[in-house]
């Protein structure tokens, strides 16, 4: 579902910017930026770093790039 919101000049210019930089589209980079907000709101004690390794981890997950941690491996 998608809806049409009004946004500032100047937080369409920091969007623009960081989606370049990351390259992501502008509504990508809104949404990632909302699902930070989001889960830093649900967990206030969760640092940015941290909430950006659990999105990273569930992305790798998520497409499959996960492999068995076994103890007492060491390679």
């Amino acid at each position: 579902m998608s809806a049409a919101v009004k946004l500032s000049d100047h937080f369409i210019n920091d969007v623009k910017s960081f989606a370049k930089i990351n390259k992501r589209s502008v509504p990508k980079q809104i949404e990632y930026w909302s699902s930070i907000g989001k889960i830093a709101e649900e967990n206030p004690d969760l640092s940015y770093n941290f909430i950006k390794e659990i999105m990273i981890a569930k992305l790798e997950a998520d497409s499959g790039n996960v492999s068995e941690y076994k103890f007492g491996d060491h390679e």
